[in-house]
């Protein structure tokens, strides 16, 4: 392997690390760097380059798990946060109500979510997604009630998890979709976007799984040194991204990220029908 093909799995590591959790659709990024550009299946396959984009997703959630690992310890009942001796905080069904929505549409509407792979469709996820973010901002309180994951309610993450399912489009954006949600239901947005981290490791590790069973024998040693490049890049920079995301969104909130979405949706258009 070249040491070229390296630096495609580094800038694609980059691409998904510095998207993944920002509410901008690493979907629409990667559709641009490489279908459009690195196309690493013609380097791997396709079906290992589906392996390879799997790989770097899986540097992403490693990178959320350390970020927010005394979350995660204290749901498995192992670490107290704020000294917390009741159940009336934040735990594992709180998880679990957010989770239930998207998981049951995605089984159910699984093979209709396959044909919205497409770069159309994510382009008009992407306007949608932008206009449901600028609606959160607008309408969503101006001092919310929930400023502590320890605040949220089973509704408030019933009706993110509903939300969640507008991620199943390609495009829309996971954390685009769950932190408008949750902005609307009364969340400050660095809640929502802390829910929506937490809430993001199960189901991307559960979709992460399902492919890699499904895709198991393309994994491929010719391609070690090009998943690693790929699998630290992703984990690196969605350490860097995830700290500073936190940081700026209670700042500036979801507005210039939907205006950043509709200037990518218009640039693959421009690309791709011009």
């Amino acid at each position: 392997m070249e040491f070229f093909d390296l630096i495609k799995a580094i800038i694609l590591g980059f691409i998904e690390g510095m998207t993944e959790f920002a509410p901008v659709s690493s979907t629409g990024h990667l559709i641009i760097v490489d279908d459009m550009w690195l196309q690493t299946k013609n380097l791997l396959g396709d079906k290992a380059a589906i392996t390879f984009k799997i790989v770097i997703q899986l540097g992403s959630i490693l990178a959320v798990c350390l970020v927010f690992w005394k979350r995660f310890v204290s749901l498995l009942g192992f670490y107290k946060i704020n000294n917390h001796t009741s159940t009336a905080h934040f735990n594992l069904l709180h998880l679990v109500i957010g989770l239930l929505p998207a998981t049951i549409l995605g089984l159910i509407f699984k093979d209709l979510i396959d044909e919205l792979f497409n770069i159309k469709a994510v382009i008009v996820a992407l306007i949608i997604g932008a206009s449901l973010m600028i609606v959160a901002d607008k309408f969503g309180p101006e001092k919310p009630k929930v400023v502590s994951l320890d605040q949220i309610t089973y509704k408030q993450a019933f009706m993110v998890g509903l939300m969640q399912c507008l991620s199943l489009w390609p495009g829309f954006s996971r954390s685009g979709a769950t932190i408008s949600g949750g902005v609307l239901f009364g969340m400050s947005h660095r809640i929502a976007a802390d829910f929506t981290f937490i809430m993001a490791v199960p189901i991307m590790l559960g979709a992460s799984g399902v492919s890699i069973i499904k895709n198991w024998d393309y994994l491929s040693f010719d391609y070690v040194g090009f998943y690693t490049a790929g699998f630290i890049s992703s984990f690196a920079f969605s350490l860097i991204s995830i700290r500073f995301f936190l940081k700026l969104i209670s700042r500036i909130k979801l507005t210039p990220f939907a205006i950043y979405r509709i200037i990518l949706a218009i640039i693959i258009a421009f690309i791709v029908y011009l």
